[in-house]
């Protein structure tokens, strides 16, 4: 690692330790100067805006980037920025558009992985969320749902909590499968303690993932804040089991105001357990789910392309035609190579009509396809 990469780790880190969960001045800053620069504003008390200045007002001074960074290798984490080529650019732009009010509708500045590549099991996957005290019923519905899901090659996420979101961790790994765990505390914080077993074995072919910094006690305002995650960086959400008031109820709430699709899973017409997927059936807030392949069915769709199987073209895409919609926006937006002067993340931003956050992060995901490059703080296509 070159002596600049070691300065904007640091810095990410440092902003992941005195910024607690979203921010999108964070954001917003971070896309038009870099981490580097956005930690001295930070330290310094300068140029801060003012929801900005008060979120870190009584941490600025808390720098742990060199601890936090160690001890986060020393149980198995990394740190995981917009700036690594794992970061999961496609799956983040789910929070483009959210509904949802509030600083916590903004997506991740920094995540802590251990285990697989995020981007790649972030990719195709589906979101599993229900009480924790889950009924014979809900556990087996959570079981058939989650083998045969991860049995047709998708992701199984959840919370990682007792109940519904340990037995479809567990059934995923039963059959082979891949599943990811986003945690509401810090890397060296198993919660719930009796679960740490089965979070190193979801780390050996998943992922264990959080937005916090190591140590991070868990708490219930941090619940609420990882559920977004659950929701807006998977395909679609499943409630499996749910009272009237739940927390997994929130992460479906998410879901819709990130557009996501949700599906709920019907219970026994008696059942307190399942009067929460029963409401958001009736209200039409979630599809009527009972196998594998209706889940897969909310996001896949119906009949999707055998991309492997289409013989008949032996010549491979060219990098432009392997852009998604929103890269393709901001490539166009860029000026073209040997243009003087190139243009800055904001003029692209606004050539392209997407936020500032969300054009850093695609700008990253361009360059590390060779598309574009950046000289200083502009750009330009390379070709």
């Amino acid at each position: 690692m070159s002596g600049a990469d070691g300065r904007a780790r640091r810095a990410w880190a440092y902003l992941g330790r005195v910024v607690e969960g979203p921010h999108p001045e964070l954001n917003a800053m971070l896309g038009e100067v870099g981490p580097e620069e956005t930690a001295e504003r930070i330290r310094t008390r300068r140029g801060l805006p003012p929801g900005l200045a008060g979120a870190t007002d009584s941490r600025h001074d808390r720098d742990l980037a060199a601890e936090d960074l160690a001890l986060a290798e020393r149980h198995g984490y990394r740190m995981v920025t917009p700036e690594d080529p794992e970061w999961p650019t496609a799956a983040i732009q789910n929070f483009i558009g959210s509904t949802a009010p509030g600083a916590e509708a903004a997506p991740p500045s920094v995540l802590w992985v251990r285990g697989g590549r995020l981007d790649v099991l972030l990719d195709d996957s589906v979101a599993m969320v229900g009480t924790r005290a889950a009924t014979p019923y809900g556990t087996r519905m959570a079981e058939r749902l989650a083998a045969g899901i991860a049995g047709h090659g998708a992701t199984v996420v959840s919370g990682g909590a007792l109940g519904i979101d340990t037995a479809a961790h567990r059934a995923a790994l039963e059959v082979g499968g891949r599943t990811v765990a986003f945690a509401a505390c810090g890397p060296g914080v198993d919660y719930p303690a009796g679960n740490a077993r089965l979070f190193r074995d979801i780390a050996e072919t998943g992922a264990m993932v959080t937005e916090y910094p190591p140590g991070v006690r868990p708490a219930r305002h941090r619940f609420l804040t990882r559920n977004r995650l659950v929701a807006g960086l998977t395909g679609a959400t499943v409630l499996v089991e749910a009272g009237w008031r739940s927390g997994a109820r929130n992460t479906a709430a998410w879901a819709r105001h990130m557009n996501r699709p949700v599906g709920a899973v019907p219970g026994p017409a008696t059942s307190a357990s399942s009067t929460g997927c029963h409401d958001a059936i009736r209200e039409g807030e979630a599809v009527l789910v009972t196998s594998p392949e209706h889940v897969l069915a909310l996001y896949r769709g119906i009949g999707d392309v055998d991309e492997d199987g289409q013989l008949e073209l032996d010549w491979a895409k060219n990098p432009i035609q392997s852009l998604s919609r929103n890269e393709l926006r901001v490539y166009d937006a860029v000026p073209p190579a040997g243009a003087p002067g190139g243009a800055d993340t904001a003029a692209i931003a606004a050539e392209a009509a997407l936020t500032l956050p969300l054009t850093m992060h695609l700008l990253l995901a361009l360059e590390k396809k060779g598309v574009v490059t950046r000289t200083g703080s502009t750009w330009a296509r390379t070709a």
